[in-house]
């Protein structure tokens, strides 16, 4: 009897289907950054991976079609519009999965006291670029919030989203102050695209 795929939860589906984290990784910074080159260098830096590992699935991709070189003084790398799945590999690699939120979610409760989380721009993920308007990708509200963790989780997630994050904090004494006075900032946020990944507000 054959093997299921993967077990529930052990991998993200995107992993399973690439092979390798660090490529699905490389692809998520490529395409939110797209037309953008990059030294393979820089690759490694931004999506905290080690050299090595990016030069090997670069090159990979490459041979495959769907990453190019330009050749200047150093060598670059960029999305090859030209390669035939391109636009459907795009969608595929910018749609967040179950088990990315599940483990976002995780980590945002392990900060403080978490009362809300809700992610919106880049996270709806439609377009690289979505999160050029948004208020924020990601609206926090808690009390007791670690700064310290607070620091190394956006930085992770920036490196495994492959784009800055626009983070807004509030804790909750503000929000319920700011929500009862319809402030335009939570009002704009609440009433745009926007998905709750904790809501412990009944909101």
């Amino acid at each position: 009897m054959a093997k299921p795929f993967s077990r529930a939860g052990s991998k993200d589906t995107l992993d399973n289907l690439f092979g390798s984290r660090v490529r699905v990784k490389i692809l998520k910074f490529l395409f939110r950054n797209y037309p953008g080159d990059f030294l393979a260098g820089e690759l490694a830096t931004r999506i905290q991976e080690t050299y090595p590992a990016v030069k090997k699935e670069i090159e990979v991709l490459a041979e495959l079609g769907l990453i190019k070189k330009t050749r200047t003084a150093k060598i670059k790398y960029s999305l090859n519009p030209g390669f035939e799945f391109f636009e459907e590999l795009k969608a595929l690699i910018l749609k967040a999965s179950p088990a990315e939120k599940n483990k976002m979610t995780s980590k945002i409760l392990k900060l403080g006291r978490i009362k809300l989380a809700l992610v919106s721009g880049v996270f709806l993920n439609k377009n690289s670029n979505v999160n050029e308007n948004s208020t924020a990708d990601l609206f926090i509200v808690g009390d007791d919030i670690n700064k310290d963790k607070l620091r190394t989780f956006l930085k992770a997630l920036e490196a495994e989203v492959g784009k800055e994050i626009k983070l807004s904090i509030m804790d909750k004494e503000e929000f319920d102050y700011r929500y009862g006075m319809f402030d335009r900032f939570v009002r704009v946020l609440l009433e745009g695209p926007h998905e709750k990944i904790i809501n412990k507000l009944g909101l």
